[in-house]
């Protein structure tokens, strides 16, 4: 099991005033899952997913990770996790402006301690570009990237330290359907070929992209399903029974 929440819980204290975004949440994830989280604005589903990137820390209920309780970790091994466990994609993109496509993918691999060779960096982030089919890509500017490949670079970027977990945070929110199209098929080969995908996302037409859906309202799990045409497409009509 790579994730497991349990009756999980997060309230804000704004002066006083306590709001509670999330309330008794609970769900397993397993290694190999593509999870779309959706719900209207203010279903919790952000902050859900603030949550299991290591961003924020529960009011209440457990959170594993690989076996482990979150709130054993300290704040150092936690940003451990953020960088070596998880991989990040945002629906800005959030690129560093004039700055490479092989700088902006490099990035997580400058925040390692264990301070890899040039030579190896180099090896990672071509093949994490290679992976979204942008190698041809590398030494350009990121500004001079078209929005679609913006993202395909962040996706790369998500990729780069190998995570056992990638967040996708509306990942086609700021794209075109035929740039969207491509960015989700992009995630489902990654998913086909074996890495875990948790995302969020208000379209009907990406979360199909997922092997499940997760449905959120009012800071609560209100359903929780298996894509049957995604299931059905990959000939796993036995999970279905």
């Amino acid at each position: 099991m790579l994730i497991s929440v349990k009756n999980l819980c997060k309230e804000y204290n704004n002066e006083g005033v306590i709001t509670k975004a999330l309330c008794g949440v609970s769900f397993d994830i397993e290694k190999g899952e593509f999870a779309a989280i959706m719900g209207p604005s203010g279903s919790g589903k952000s902050t859900l997913m603030q949550l299991l990137g290591f961003l924020d820390r529960p009011t209440g209920g457990e959170y594993f990770f690989e076996g482990r309780n979150v709130e054993e970790f300290s704040d150092d091994e936690l940003a451990f996790l953020r960088n070596q466990k998880v991989g990040f994609v945002f629906q800005s993109f959030n690129l560093l402006p004039r700055t490479t496509v092989f700088e902006n993918v490099e990035l997580p691999l400058l925040y390692d301690e264990r301070k890899e060779s040039r030579s190896l960096i180099g090896k990672k982030v071509h093949e994490a570009l290679m992976a979204v089919s942008l190698e041809h890509r590398i030494n350009n500017f990121s500004n001079q990237l078209s929005g679609g490949e913006q993202q395909r670079v962040a996706i790369a970027r998500a990729l780069v330290n190998d995570p056992a977990l990638i967040l996708a945070d509306e990942p086609t929110g700021n794209l075109d359907s035929k740039a969207g199209l491509q960015i989700m098929r992009i995630l489902q080969r990654l998913n086909d070929e074996g890495h875990t995908i948790v995302m969020v996302t208000h379209e009907t037409y990406t979360s199909e992209h997922a092997r499940r859906i997760i449905k959120m309202l009012d800071g609560k799990v209100k359903d929780d399903y298996l894509v049957k045409k995604r299931l059905l497409a990959d000939g796993e009509e036995k999970l279905l029974k």
